[in-house]
């Protein structure tokens, strides 16, 4: 009788941490529900999945602020920082507090405006077009690839109205 007690204690154990586990998890993956008016949202996008003639965006929301309202807040949560430095480095600031992911579906229609972009696999030719229109192949055949530029590494600001992304813009960063 004692062999099954110590048996069933460490399973029952295992069994309430993957439970825990579990469900501290579930949550950080959501679907996007949006109707009425456009919403606008600072992501940065994690990936970009093509599924036939549809194509998922799935993000994590940032705060971006700019000018003195970066400042304000980056003296805030980074005051040793902003004493030394006077104010947030290249008058921006990103704050990412959670790691929750979005997914949106594309329009059909959707704009996509990039500031830097590859066009040629040459380094030497990355230079800054402001707003520049890119197509979605494009733009998903460069998000993919690293080789030159890694695009996931900038924030975007995307216009979600009825649940699906109708513009994406590229934030310049120095």
């Amino acid at each position: 009788m004692l062999l099954k007690k110590t048996a069933v204690v460490p399973f029952i154990v295992l069994l309430f941490f993957s439970l825990i586990h579990t469900s501290s998890t579930a949550g950080t993956r959501a679907a996007a529900e949006s109707s009425g008016p456009a919403q606008e949202l600072t992501v940065y996008i994690h990936s970009l999945e093509r599924d036939g003639d549809r194509v998922t965006l799935t993000a994590d929301e940032i705060n971006w602020y700019e000018g003195a309202e970066a400042n304000r807040i980056f003296a805030e949560r980074e005051p040793e920082a902003a004493a030394e430095l006077g104010g947030a480095p290249d008058d921006y600031y990103i704050v990412n507090d959670s790691d929750i992911l979005t997914s949106y579906p594309l329009a059909d229609n959707v704009s996509i405006k990039m500031q830097i972009f590859d066009h040629t696999g040459n380094p030497g030719d990355l230079d800054i077009h402001w707003n520049e229109a890119v197509g979605l192949d494009a733009f998903l055949e460069k998000f993919s690839s690293t080789d030159v530029v890694d695009l996931s590494q900038f924030p975007y600001h995307i216009t979600v109205q009825d649940g699906k992304v109708i513009s994406i813009v590229q934030q310049y960063i120095p």
